[in-house]
């Protein structure tokens, strides 16, 4: 039986609906991706997901006396399956961005980067800016904050949408788009494992959107924001944080 249909038939009807995922003890469903290492990933040896962002929400969830479990989906259905309440919260490298906003909560701020920009490795061009790449065909990940941002340059004939940022390396690796666009933690720590040596992360380019990562939360659960955001708070003070990102290679 369905958790919200138990608690309906618990409380008896319709007030029962009001009960929000704290006030009823249970086991909180968070959604993550099974790519974006070192951020999420799937761990194949474990078939579980992995990273910084699934230790730090465990982390919050012992700090605030919850209860936690991490399922995988793709970026893109994370928001939209939050506000359908098939989660109780997303924890991934998802920016605080004004236009998520409008749509759901964030906690506080977590870890602040900006976009990498990938080229093949036979490019050896020192880019610094978009304008450098005047007419290119780029990529960038459904669902980001990249996507529009590129779009609205009106510099490039082509921004083509990618799924995953595994699909993004692999176009780029086989030369099948000029650049592409995608978060630079995640590209740096993805390239030094090997597997895109035809794959270049640029160190001369300056990103054009710098945002920080926060844990979604829906805009009617209040008092587990309130929860999460008093658990990062410990997490922050007693160096967890800290320990988590040196962890998986992150300042």
């Amino acid at each position: 039986m369905e958790r919200r249909t138990f608690l309906t038939l618990l409380a008896g009807g319709a007030a029962a609906a009001t009960i929000s995922p704290v006030a009823a003890q249970s086991v909180l469903k968070v959604g993550s991706t099974p790519t974006g290492m070192p951020f999420t990933f799937l761990d194949t040896k474990t078939n579980t997901i992995e990273g910084v962002m699934v230790d730090l929400v465990k982390a919050i969830a012992a700090a605030s006396d919850l209860k936690v479990e991490v399922e995988g989906m793709q970026f893109s259905t994370l928001v939209a399956s939050l506000t359908a309440s098939k989660i109780d919260l997303i924890s991934a490298a998802m920016y605080i961005t004004p236009a998520r906003k409008e749509v759901i909560d964030f906690s506080d701020p977590i870890y602040t980067y900006g976009e990498g920009l990938l080229v093949p490795a036979s490019d050896k061009k020192d880019y610094v800016d978009l304008a450098d790449m005047k007419g290119y065909t780029v990529g960038a990940q459904i669902g980001t904050a990249y996507v529009d941002a590129l779009q609205k340059t009106g510099l490039f004939p082509e921004v083509k949408l990618y799924k995953t940022s595994p699909d993004i390396l692999a176009d780029v690796n086989a030369g099948r788009v000029q650049a592409a666009f995608a978060d630079a933690p995640i590209m740096a720590y993805t390239l030094k494992q090997g597997q895109f040596p035809n794959v270049r992360l640029v160190k001369s380019y300056k990103p054009i959107i710098t945002g920080s990562v926060g844990i979604g939360v829906r805009k009617s659960d209040g008092e587990l924001l309130k929860k999460v955001n008093a658990g990062l708070a410990k997490v922050k003070a007693d160096g967890t944080l800290d320990k988590i990102l040196a962890k998986w290679g992150l300042e």
